[in-house]
C-alpha cells in the first residue's frame, strides 16, 4: 500500500493562515463538496448539472407544490425505493419486532449511555427566573418545550444509533412530546434492525423512511401522513444542511451541522499513536477533516508513521485514508501560542488538548465545539458515551454556534405584571421614550389607565365578576 500523503503546513511561511482557512471551508456548506456518484445522480434525475442548492432548492419547492408524491419520487429516484402511503412509515409491529430480536448486550449500551446523557441534560435545563418589586411588579421568564421536533439520522455509509441517543434524549430532557425520526431507506437507515430497536428503547413511535432534502422539506412543510413540525435537528450530507437552511424560518433549525472535523493540539508528551488514532477516528467518517498543529517538530514525522501503520488495520482505512489526504493537514507552529491562536481561527467541531497541561491552554480556547482534555479522553467518548450532545458546530461556525443541548428545545416568554402604583412610577419613562419615537398610541395606553378611577372603573379583587370560562 502506498504511502499517505498528508499535506503540511508551516505557520513560518506567510501564506499558512490563508491555507488554512481555505482547508477548513471546503467541507462548509459554501464548499460544495459531493462525490462524483452525487453529481452522476444529479443529471441523471434533473437531466442536467446542478449546484448541490439548486437541487435543495428544486426538491424543497416541488415537495411544498405536490407533498407527499414529490417526497416519494425523490426518495425512488435518488434512493432507490420504491415506497408508499403505507410504506413509508416504520409500523409499531416492526419496531417493536427489532427491539425483541436485539442483542441484549446493545440494549444495555443503549440503557446506560440514555442515562449519561439524562443526567448531564436534565443537570444543565433553564429554569422560570422571577423578579419582584414589592407593591410595583412582577417580572417572569417562563420556559416550555416545544411541541414537535423532526429529527434527521444519516444512514448512507453507517448506522448511527449514537446520533438518535444525543438528539432524542436532549428533546426528551426538555420535556418534548412529540419526536419524529427521518432515517433514508437503506441498510444503515429506517431498514436497521439495531436503529429501529434503539428508538423503541427510547421511547419513539414515529420513524419514517426518508432521507436528504426531501426528508427535511417533508418535516418543515407537513405532508401526507407526516405532520410539519416546529423544529428540524440533527446532522447530514450537504444537500441535508442546506436543506435545513433553506427551510429555517418555516421552522427553527439546530444548525448547519456539516461533515465532522477534529483538531490536535498536541505537545511532546503526547504519544503519536494516540494522536494518530484521533486523527483517523474522524477521517474514517469519509468525508471527515483531521489535523493535528503542533509545535513540537519531531512528532509530525512520528504521527506519520502510526497514521500508516493503523490505517493498514482498520476495516475503513482506505476511506479514512483519502479523507486524510483531501481533508487533512499537520500543521508545525512555532510556539504554544501560535498554535492556540490557529486553532482558534478553526474553531473546530472537535478539539483535542493532547498536552502536558490541558487546563492552562483551555483558558485560551475561544472557539471549539466540543473540548476533550488529556490523553486519556478521545473524541470517541463525546460521539458515544459521555453525555454532551455529539451534534456540533462544524466548518468554523463554532465562532458563534454551540452545540446541541436540551435548552435549545426550549421556548422562552417573558411574563410582565404592573400594578397601578408600579405603572405610575414608570409612565414618565413610556411617555418620553413614546414621544422621542412619535409613537404617541402607546403614552395614551398608559395615560388612560392613570385617569380618575371613577370615569375608567376596573373591578377591585374580591367584588363580583363572571366566573372564569378556563
Amino acid at each position: 500500500m502506498a504511502k499517505l500523503k498528508l499535506r503540511r503546513i508551516d505557520c513560518a511561511t506567510g501564506d499558512a493562515a490563508e491555507e488554512i482557512a481555505r482547508l477548513r471551508d471546503r467541507l462548509s456548506p459554501q464548499g460544495d463538496i459531493v462525490s462524483a456518484r452525487g453529481r452522476e445522480l444529479t443529471e441523471k434525475v434533473f437531466g442536467q448539472a446542478l449546484s448541490p442548492q439548486r437541487v435543495v432548492d428544486r426538491i424543497c419547492t416541488d415537495v411544498v407544490r405536490r407533498g407527499l408524491p414529490a417526497v416519494l419520487h425523490y426518495t425512488e429516484q435518488l434512493d432507490g425505493a420504491r415506497l408508499t402511503a403505507q410504506t413509508i412509515k416504520a409500523s409499531a409491529a416492526e419496531i417493536a419486532e427489532a427491539h425483541a430480536g436485539a442483542d441484549p448486550a446493545f440494549l444495555e449500551t443503549v440503557r446506560r449511555v440514555r442515562q449519561n446523557i439524562l443526567s448531564f441534560q436534565l443537570g444543565l435545563l433553564h429554569r422560570d427566573a422571577v423578579l419582584s418589586v414589592a407593591g410595583s411588579h412582577e417580572l417572569r421568564l417562563r420556559y416550555r418545550p416545544l411541541r414537535r421536533v423532526g429529527i434527521c439520522v444519516p444512514g448512507g455509509a453507517a448506522a448511527y444509533p449514537s446520533t438518535l441517543l444525543m438528539t432524542v434524549c436532549p428533546a426528551q430532557a426538555a420535556g418534548v412530546q412529540e419526536l419524529a425520526i427521518v432515517m433514508p431507506p437503506t441498510p444503515f437507515g429506517a431498514y436497521n434492525r439495531d436503529m429501529l430497536a434503539t428508538c423503541h428503547e427510547l421511547g419513539v413511535t414515529e420513524v419514517y423512511r426518508v432521507g436528504g432534502a426531501q426528508a427535511v422539506a417533508a418535516l418543515a412543510y407537513g405532508v401526507e401522513g407526516i405532520q410539519a413540525v416546529d423544529m428540524i435537528v440533527g446532522p447530514g450530507n450537504l444537500f441535508v444542511t442546506l436543506a435545513k437552511r433553506q427551510v429555517y424560518g418555516k421552522v427553527a433549525i439546530d444548525m448547519l451541522a456539516g461533515p465532522t472535523e477534529v483538531v490536535v493540539l498536541a505537545d511532546d508528551s503526547a504519544p503519536p499513536a494516540y494522536v494518530a488514532a484521533d486523527l483517523i477516528s474522524q477521517a474514517e467518517h469519509a468525508p471527515g477533516a483531521s489535523m493535528l498543529i503542533t509545535w513540537h517538530g519531531p512528532l509530525l514525522d512520528q504521527v506519520m508513521t502510526m497514521l500508516d501503520r493503523q490505517l493498514a488495520h482498520l476495516p475503513r482505512g482506505d476511506l479514512a485514508r483519502e479523507s486524510l489526504e483531501n481533508f487533512g493537514a499537520l500543521v508545525l507552529a512555532r510556539d504554544c501560542r501560535e498554535a492556540i491562536a490557529c486553532a482558534n481561527q478553526i474553531a473546530p467541531e472537535h478539539l483535542h488538548l493532547a498536552t502536558r497541561d490541558p487546563e492552562t491552554i483551555l483558558e485560551r480556547i475561544e472557539n471549539a465545539g466540543a473540548i476533550f482534555l488529556g490523553h486519556y479522553t478521545p473524541v470517541a467518548l463525546g460521539d458515544y458515551v459521555a453525555g454532551p450532545s455529539h451534534v456540533l458546530p462544524t466548518g468554523g461556525t463554532a465562532r458563534w454556534a454551540s452545540g446541541l443541548s436540551a435548552n435549545d428545545f426550549l421556548r422562552r416568554s417573558s411574563v410582565i405584571r404592573f400594578s397601578k402604583s408600579g405603572l405610575e412610577a414608570m409612565a414618565a419613562d413610556v411617555r418620553m421614550l413614546a414621544h422621542k419615537e412619535g409613537l404617541a398610541g402607546h403614552a395614551a395606553s398608559v395615560d388612560i389607565r392613570l385617569q380618575d378611577s371613577e370615569a375608567n372603573p376596573v373591578s377591585a379583587p374580591g367584588k363580583s365578576r363572571q366566573s372564569n370560562p378556563c
